[in-house]
C-alpha cells in the first residue's frame, strides 16, 4: 500500500472515530512502522505488541500453553487467542493479530508450507480469519502480509462502518 492509500485508509478511520491495534508475530512490527508513515496515524493507532515468541504470547495476550501445544504457535487458534488478548489489553475499536511461517523451520509441513499466515480482526464483536499463502522471501512475506491486512482493515471499515 502506498503512503497515500494508508494516508486515505488513516482519514477513513480517524473520520469515524475508529482506533485500531495490533499484536505481531511474524510482522515484528512492521504494521505498526507502515501506519505511523501516513498523516493522522496518531489519532488512530493505539499501538501493537510485537509478540515474537511463545513466551511473550501468554505472557502478553494470555495465549494458553494449552492451545499452543495443541495447535503451534502459527495458527489460526493461537492468533485468535492473540486478538482476544489484544482487545483486552488496548481496547481499540478494531483489534488485528497475526501470526505466520515466513521463514522455514517452526511448525511448517507440507499442509502449512513457508509463506502461511494467519490472521484475525475483532471489531464491533464480530471477528473474522483469514489464512493465506504467500511466495517469496521472508521480507517479501511480511510486505506482502502487511498490504493484506491493511487491504482487509480497508475492506471492515467500508463494509460495516459505511453509515
Amino acid at each position: 500500500m502506498t503512503q497515500n492509500e494508508l494516508t486515505e485508509l488513516t482519514m477513513m478511520l480517524k473520520d469515524k472515530g475508529l482506533t485500531v491495534a495490533f499484536a505481531e508475530s511474524c510482522t515484528a512490527g512492521m504494521l505498526a512502522s507502515e501506519m505511523v508513515k501516513a498523516k493522522g496515524s496518531s489519532d488512530v493507532l493505539k499501538g501493537s505488541l510485537v509478540v515474537y515468541q511463545p513466551e511473550a504470547k501468554k505472557k502478553l495476550l494470555g495465549v494458553k500453553q494449552d492451545t499452543l501445544d495443541l495447535y503451534t504457535a502459527e495458527s489460526q487458534q493461537v492468533t485468535n487467542e492473540m486478538v482476544m488478548g489484544l482487545k483486552k489489553a488496548l481496547n481499540a475499536d478494531i483489534s488485528i493479530a497475526t501470526t505466520g511461517l515466513a521463514g522455514e523451520g517452526a511448525s511448517e509441513n507440507s499442509e502449512k508450507p513457508v509463506g502461511t499466515m494467519f490472521v484475525s480482526i475483532l471489531y464491533d464483536g464480530k471477528a473474522e480469519e483469514f489464512r493465506e499463502v504467500f511466495q517469496g522471501n521472508s521480507l517479501s512475506i511480511r510486505k506482502q502480509l502487511t498490504d493484506y491486512i491493511f487491504e482487509k482493515l480497508k475492506g471492515v471499515v467500508e463494509e460495516h462502518y459505511e453509515r
